[in-house]
């Protein structure tokens, strides 16, 4: 397994978010990653490496241009509103939802903030930018070296991205990792590139990138959004539209589902995969399908993760795996590195049986 790690993700640590109509500590902090670092390095789960750096430009077959202006400049007017604000975290308050106007890009930085974004549970700090741009640097990174011939390489980095749209940022996510390996795996010149999102909560910037495409086959395993977050997008009759129409797929499982359902439901999932004939694989490694998780509902226990690991390998195809959720932090480590390990070790059975 390859890792490409993200060196400056400990940059974005942000103080509070909104969470159930309360401002609670973040649960997406820097322990997180470095907990997964350092079951890597025990394990000695093969070479970890700092990314290539991409030109912005990288990002444009994601993301809208305005959108990333913002972005990189965010911080700077924020402060810009008041000195003070240097010492506090931007949180957006204001949003253009159905009958408000987003065509046209307000002067007012409260008002930018809440056009692109969608909840306030994701704190705007000084770092992330530096932090979400170097964690694009190591999806690309990764997608190239599997595009190179590389069997397997994962994205360790922070913020995750599976929420972030073309346009706006939520759920912890800034810029959308798996939609950037993806896309870069398409312009490596692979015909059909899938992706599968194993995280509890579904990947509704991903799929909405995707939407409209047949190029790339988007399918989630996720949190019934009746009930879970992100509400909005994730139900089963979302199948894609225009061009993309049954390149689309979700699985929504209500809360308290265990392993036995949740694997038969990958199994499922897979087989979309196999029927797309997918080249390349894209894994949105969340492992907040844990029982532990304090912001999840799933029941998945820490050894389950060796056999998603194996299940996910037995699809025979490069894979590109990229860190998403996980919050229960003591396990996240143990949790993140059974999946991976479990790929490497069915992927030598799979070469030698070959």
């Amino acid at each position: 397994m390859l890792t490409y790690y993200n060196h400056l993700h400990s940059d974005h640590e942000g103080k509070v978010e909104m969470f159930r109509g309360a401002l609670v500590p973040c649960f997406e902090v820097p322990a997180r990653v470095d907990r997964v670092l350092a079951e890597l390095k025990k394990r000695k789960l093969g070479t970890v490496l700092p990314p290539n750096p991409f030109d912005d430009s990288a990002l444009l077959g994601v993301h809208s241009q305005r959108y990333l202006d913002f972005l990189r400049d965010a911080w700077d007017d924020w402060v810009a509103l008041d000195p003070a604000n240097a010492k506090r975290d931007a949180l957006p308050s204001v949003w253009p939802v159905r009958t408000l106007r987003s065509d046209v890009l307000p002067d007012n930085f409260a008002a930018r903030m809440g056009l692109f974004s969608m909840d306030a549970g994701s704190p705007l700090t000084d770092g992330t930018w530096d932090a979400a741009r170097a964690g694009a640097d190591c999806a690309l990174s990764a997608a190239l070296a599997v595009a190179g011939g590389k069997r397997a390489a994962f994205a360790l980095t922070r913020p995750p991205g599976h929420h972030a749209g073309a346009d706006f940022f939520g759920g912890y996510c800034f810029l959308n990792n798996a939609a950037l390996a993806a896309q870069a795996l398409r312009e490596q010149g692979l015909e059909r590139v899938a992706i599968l999102d194993i995280d509890y909560h579904h990947g509704n910037g991903t799929q909405a990138i995707f939407y409209e495409r047949a190029d790339v086959f988007y399918t989630s395993i996720h949190g019934d959004p009746s009930t879970e977050f992100p509400f909005y997008l994730g139900y089963a009759d979302e199948l894609g539209a225009g061009a993309g129409l049954g390149f689309n797929r979700n699985w929504p499982l209500p809360r308290g589902s265990g392993f036995e359902v949740w694997h038969a439901t990958l199994q499922q999932a897979l087989q979309g995969i196999a029927e797309f004939d997918a080249q390349a694989l894209v894994v949105s490694l969340g492992v907040d399908t844990f029982a532990g998780d304090p912001v999840a509902g799933f029941t998945l226990q820490t050894p389950d993760y060796l056999q998603v690991g194996k299940t996910l390998a037995q699809t025979n195809l490069p894979t590109v795996f990229v860190f998403e959720g996980g919050y229960a932090v003591a396990e996240v480590g143990v949790n993140t590195v059974n999946v991976l390990q479990g790929f490497d070790q069915q992927a030598v059975v799979n070469k030698e049986s070959a």
